[in-house]
């Protein structure tokens, strides 16, 4: 990987830059996209800073990284608008990002990656963070990776923006609810590759057969675990970045930032292909 792209780690825990590279090897170098997914499953986040990619370049090395996620009614379908501007219709939803999460969890199969490319970045907008769930799993104890192997949780929509809305609407509830009622995946995720991740988030509203307080209470103290300090790693933005993430062993979330911001993020989804199990 290091004759294709040369990294440069941004903590020790997750995270690294790809130095050296610029638009023309990252759309057309055939050695690329391997070495892309190689880097990403090393490290769970890649930072390609300043590169500069538009919205049909952004589509086209994601295509090179697998299938996209489309949505049949936008400019683009490919491409996710992420604003908080008043006339996007995701403005709500869009406030759980505020909260760690991994994308898909109340779906069978989780998107595998995300790319976000920043177009609009405005003074003292925050950043985002990221965490890597497999390191969660590693830092367990091998008794209590014996113990949470066999346990199962329900993963909700209104467990996300509870948070973000705690005394919410009837109809807001209602249009929570009415998004699906859950999905029941592993605590622990037993990867194809023979890795082992932690299946966390602000989703992960209760654990099956678990007194709901004591469940509630564990799966705070696994995400308080899984995202201390030393364990993240934060990209503050500028016009230009492209981020890539692992969405299946990492988490993330929006830190600090001004709804009445002008910040304005382009966001390509990569198809997930490995069910939880």
């Amino acid at each position: 990987m290091m004759d294709v792209l040369a990294t440069k780690k941004l903590t020790a825990a997750v995270g690294a830059e790809v130095v050296e590279i610029d638009r023309d090897r990252l759309l057309h170098d055939p050695a690329v996209p391997d070495a892309v997914l190689e880097a990403l499953e090393e490290h769970g986040v890649l930072l390609f800073r300043e590169i500069g990619l538009d919205d049909e370049e952004l589509v086209a090395f994601g295509r090179r990284l697998g299938a996209l996620v489309a949505r049949p009614g936008h400019p683009i379908p490919e491409i996710t608008v992420i604003t908080q501007g008043p006339d996007n219709h995701l403005a709500e939803y869009f406030k759980g990002n505020l909260q760690w999460h991994i994308d898909g969890a109340q779906d069978e199969t989780p998107c595998k990656a995300g790319i976000l490319s920043a177009l609009v970045i405005s003074s003292g907008d925050g950043g985002t963070e990221f965490a890597s769930t497999y390191a969660a799993y590693d830092d367990l104890t091998e008794e209590e990776k014996e113990r949470f192997t066999g346990l199962r949780v329900i993963h909700t929509l209104e467990a996300t923006l509870r948070p973000v809305y705690p005394d919410p609407t009837p109809e807001q509830v209602a249009d929570w609810r009415s998004r699906g009622p859950g999905k029941e995946h592993p605590l622990v995720w037993k990867h194809r590759s023979g890795r082992n991740s932690l299946v966390l988030g602000a989703h992960a509203d209760r654990i099956v057969g678990m007194d709901a307080e004591e469940g509630h209470e564990l799966l705070a103290e696994l995400l308080r675990r899984a995202t201390r300090p030393e364990r993240v790693v934060r990209h503050d933005w500028a016009v230009g970045d492209v981020v890539l993430w692992d969405n299946t062993g990492v988490l993330h979330r929006v830190t600090d930032h001004n709804p009445a911001s002008r910040r304005e993020l382009h966001r390509v989804t990569v198809d997930g292909e490995e069910p939880i199990r």
